[in-house]
C-alpha cells in the first residue's frame, strides 16, 4: 500500500469517527452520522481501502479511543446492543466500493446500491440485537430499523450525490 492510500485510509477512519459523534442520542441505538461516513468511504476510496479505513475505525474504537457514537469506546460497544451495527458498516463499505468501482457512469445504480449496502448493514445489526434481547424481529425492526430508514436514505442521496461528483479528485 502506498503512502497516499494509507494517508487516504486514515482520513477517512477520521471522518467516520467525526460523523459518529453528530448524533440524536435515541436508545437504544442513537441516531448517528457515522453511516454517511462509511458510505463516503466505501465511495470514495473504493471496495478494499474503503473496507480497511472501516477496519481501522472499528479497531481504534475498540482499542479505547471514543470514537463510536456517544463519545462510546471499547470491545462493550461492539458486543452491545450497536455492537452488530458497527460491524455492518464493514459490509456497507464494502458493497458501496464494489457499486462505485463497476458503474460510476450509471448513477442510478449507484444509489440503489449504496441503499443495498446500508440494508446490510441493517440486517447485521438487527441480527446481533435480537440475538442479545431475545426480542421479535418486528419488535426489533420498530426499535433499530423504521426510525432509521428515511435519514439513512437522505444519507445515501448527499453521500451519493457528493460521490458523483467529486471522486475524479481522490482516483485518478
Amino acid at each position: 500500500m502506498k503512502v497516499e492510500q494509507q494517508v487516504l485510509c486514515a482520513v477517512f477512519a477520521a471522518v467516520i469517527a467525526i460523523c459518529a459523534q453528530l448524533i440524536i442520542p435515541i436508545q437504544p441505538v442513537p441516531i448517528s452520522l457515522a453511516n454517511f461516513g462509511i458510505l463516503l468511504a466505501g465511495g470514495f476510496l473504493g471496495r478494499k481501502y474503503g473496507t480497511i479505513s472501516v477496519l481501522i475505525y472499528i479497531l481504534l474504537g475498540s482499542i479505547g479511543l471514543p470514537i463510536f457514537a456517544m463519545g462510546k469506546s471499547g470491545i462493550s460497544v461492539l458486543v452491545g446492543p450497536t455492537g452488530g451495527f458497527i460491524i455492518g458498516y464493514i459490509t456497507t463499505a464494502f458493497i458501496t466500493g464494489v457499486v462505485t468501482e463497476k458503474y460510476m457512469d450509471k448513477k442510478y445504480i449507484i444509489f440503489v446500491g449504496m441503499f443495498m449496502s446500508v440494508l446490510t448493514c441493517y440486517l447485521c445489526g438487527i441480527s446481533w440485537f435480537i440475538f442479545l434481547t431475545q426480542m421479535e424481529v418486528w419488535q426489533a425492526m420498530t426499535i433499530c430499523v423504521f426510525p432509521f430508514i428515511l435519514g439513512d436514505i437522505v444519507k445515501v442521496f448527499a453521500a451519493g450525490g457528493l460521490i458523483i461528483k467529486y471522486r475524479y479528485l481522490i482516483i485518478k
